[in-house]
């Protein structure tokens, strides 16, 4: 595992996810990131699971000092990434932002609607690298202690490296070893179940169980054999082999283009 000492790198990191400010997966990862410099935390005053990649646009929002142990925090009633744009707005200097850790893996497709990912995307669209941890939820109390080591780990490396600006990290709850791992895109059953609540009213719940074996080489893959996964991400979604197949077939005129 990486030994680091305190403030190892004396980088300026601000930390937000999308289970709330008082979720004790911050802290865990607050404390870790402290061995590497500064650590601030700006998160929402609520949970803001699955939020994706939403900002704020239709309402002001608050930016209002809180107690995170010795840490120095602020609570926004915003999504994970508002809270990464105030953050750094209120910052002198931000030199890595990390999220987590969330509580609840963030494989494969939920890459698309996580709220923990997007602070760290809304990071990187700000050009400061962006690094998202989660780790399985559990009806018990989750202990952060075997995983701390792991994410020590994977800091000491990603913060030397200038590519990738952003990673996707999940951590299983006793981790084995670390993997470099792509993204599993697998199919979903997206079902809606109807139900009822107490009250007698209908309501829905939506899953997302997977219909297809796990692909070796995975997020998932890597997760199911006990080790932590590391997702290199991009922002630009452009499919470059369907861009150059229609670009061949020459369907559209290019207006101007034998002018320019």
């Amino acid at each position: 595992m990486a030994s680091a000492e305190p403030n190892l790198y004396n980088m300026n990191i601000l930390i937000s996810n999308d289970d709330g400010i008082y979720s004790p997966g911050i802290l865990a990862l607050a404390e870790v990131a402290s061995q590497f410099g500064s650590v601030k935390i700006v998160a929402p005053d609520v949970e803001q699971s699955s939020m994706g990649h939403a900002i704020t646009a239709s309402r002001p929002l608050t930016y209002r000092r809180t107690k995170i142990k010795d840490f120095e925090a602020f609570r926004v009633n915003g999504t994970p990434a508002d809270c990464v744009s105030l953050g750094c707005f209120h910052s002198e200097k931000v030199d890595l932002v990390l999220s987590g850790v969330n509580l609840g893996t963030n494989l494969g497709n939920s890459m698309w609607h996580s709220g923990t990912l997007a602070a760290a995307k809304q990071a990187a669209l700000l050009g400061i690298k962006g690094v998202a941890f989660s780790t399985p939820s559990s009806r018990e109390e989750i202990d952060f202690e075997p995983i701390k080591p792991y994410i020590a780990q994977v800091l000491d490396f990603l913060v030397t490296e200038t590519s990738p600006s952003l990673v996707n990290v999940n951590l299983p709850p006793q981790p084995r070893g670390i993997r470099w791992a792509r993204q599993s895109v697998r199919h979903y059953d997206g079902l809606v179940k109807p139900s009822h609540d107490p009250m007698g009213r209908e309501h829905f719940w939506f899953t997302v169980v997977p219909i297809e074996e796990t692909e070796k080489d995975t997020d998932r893959w890597a997760m199911e054999n006990g080790l932590v996964s590391l997702t290199p991400l991009r922002l630009d979604l452009t499919d470059d082999e369907a861009l150059q197949r229609m670009l061949a077939k020459d369907v559209f005129p290019i207006s101007g283009e034998k002018d320019a």
